[in-house]
């Protein structure tokens, strides 16, 4: 009798957790489809803030169990990109600033290194802002607001910060090995800084 009971028990283990594999298959694929969302929405140069905030409000949905889909998304992606493409248009002007950093760098003009160096430095901080202040963009929340509150948390929490920058990482590595794989993995970072700040959030 106590065999059996524990033949039983013994079967019925793999049974309860086939759900809960199939259930983190399930978001690893909806951070894969993601990923190919944001990049399609990022096509028009200045909308990548929009597309990441829009895909990160998707992950949040889906782990939260509330549904949505593309076209949730879509009309996340427009509400966000009102004032959305500002910030994509200040990004670039950054990157653009911290490339004549780096050129000036490597044209040997005293002290170049060093303000190229913190030139980069800027710019990675910037972006972890900008992922920050995206993971917790709602519909009517000012961008301004949260990029100004997403960068003290980059400096509060360096160890999240740390995480969304090998989250970035992880995007020319794939790229490296097979570019089309870059694509999928922006859902990837997107889901990273949900992480990070849903970690802050309750630390």
């Amino acid at each position: 009798m106590a065999g059996t009971r524990v033949k039983a028990s013994g079967a019925a283990a793999p049974a309860r957790t086939e759900p809960r594999a199939w259930a983190r298959f399930a978001v690893f694929a909806e951070c894969l489809l993601t990923g190919v969302w944001i990049a399609v929405a990022s096509l028009g140069i200045v909308t990548y803030p929009a597309a990441f905030a829009a895909g990160v409000r998707h992950l949040r949905r889906r782990t939260a169990h509330e549904g949505g889909g593309l076209r949730e998304f879509a009309a996340d992606f427009r509400t966000a990109l009102r004032r959305g493409w500002l910030v994509g248009l200040a990004g670039w002007a950054a990157a653009v600033a911290v490339w004549v950093d780096v050129q000036a760098a490597r044209a040997g003009i005293p002290g170049g290194p060093v303000v190229g160096a913190l030139g980069v430095l800027a710019l990675i901080g910037l972006v972890v802002a900008g992922l920050r202040a995206a993971a917790v963009w709602e519909p009517g929340a000012r961008w301004r607001t949260l990029l100004a509150h997403a960068g003290r948390r980059t400096v509060l929490d360096p160890a999240g910060s740390f995480l969304i920058v090998a989250g970035l990482a992880v995007v020319p590595v794939s790229a490296w090995f097979a570019a089309p794989l870059a694509v999928p993995v922006l859902g990837a970072v997107a889901a990273a800084a949900v992480a990070v700040e849903e970690r802050y959030r309750h630390r």
